[in-house]
């Protein structure tokens, strides 16, 4: 943090005092291309490192320092460039800037490779070995989205759900700003994934709304189909009192009550009923 403070400091005095450039400190480190970045966050990769720095120049090495056992980053790094003038913009540009959520620092360095090194320059390199990854990762993700479009129809389903919901307000942020924010600010990717955290929340809240809405209508379904059994079953209950056997009954009786004059009597209008 001091040595950040010192550099924006020496920088702030040299532009109030307009001091030409072959006056400026910078001179003192015309003889080396390389720069020290410190406090890079553990998770930022070569490729990340250097889509940041090569804003200011073509970033022609770059080592990454990282345990030998495990393989993570140690969170610094030493990168050369081609022009070494672009060593001053960097150091001046991009020492204190935040980047997710960690403050890096930028210094000029004279810097020996190591062995393991070699002499050659290792960009090149690692563009190959980071588009290689990345074109792994998106045939992965290819293969996948291929095997879930021929899967079982409820998940087709789902995903057509999905693909149909009105983007909320932070998902057509996140877009914007991925599409439409300056890529050479160095704060791109620190405000993109701060944008992507808040996503995640709202897409949490969405489904606990979702969910209580399907309790309610759950709960709704039930008493409507108990008030719907209780309506059908009164029905069925008023019907079976209406043809009871014994009323049929007490008409069989009515019937052998009658007289036989009267029933043929009945007959005969029946009769002339069927005739006419």
């Amino acid at each position: 943090m001091n040595a950040i403070r010192q550099v924006q400091a020496l920088n702030k005095r040299e532009l109030e005092n307009v001091v030409p450039p072959e006056a400026s400190w910078h001179a003192d480190y015309r003889d080396t291309a390389y720069i020290y970045i410190g406090s890079l966050p553990s998770d930022l990769s070569e490729g990340d490192i250097l889509t940041i720095f090569s804003q200011y120049g073509e970033p022609v090495h770059l080592n990454l320092v990282r345990d030998k056992e495990t393989g993570k980053s140690k969170g610094f790094a030493f990168l050369k460039y081609e022009d070494q003038r672009s060593t001053d913009l960097a150091v001046d540009n991009l020492g204190g800037a935040t980047i997710l959520g960690r403050m890096i620092r930028v210094d000029h360095a004279r810097y020996k490779r190591k062995e393991e090194e070699g002499l050659e320059d290792n960009v090149a390199a690692l563009t190959v070995g980071e588009t290689g990854e990345r074109s792994k990762v998106n045939s992965e993700e290819a293969a996948q989205k291929r095997a879930t479009k021929h899967g079982d129809s409820d998940t087709d389903t789902e995903d057509r759900k999905i693909q149909q919901r009105p983007l909320l307000k932070e998902e057509k942020e996140l877009q914007k700003l991925i599409e439409e924010h300056d890529d050479e600010d160095p704060m791109k990717e620190y405000l993109i994934q701060e944008k992507r955290e808040e996503v995640a929340k709202a897409l949490e809240r969405l489904n606990k709304r979702k969910e209580r809405r399907s309790d309610n209508t759950e709960k709704e379904d039930k008493h409507g189909h108990r008030h719907r059994h209780h309506r059908y079953h009164n029905r069925r209950h008023r019907g079976d009192r209406s043809y009871s056997p014994e009323r049929e009954k007490q008409f069989s009786r009515h019937e052998r009550s009658k007289s036989p004059s009267q029933l043929r009597e009945r007959r005969h209008h029946r009769g002339r009923r069927d005739r006419g």
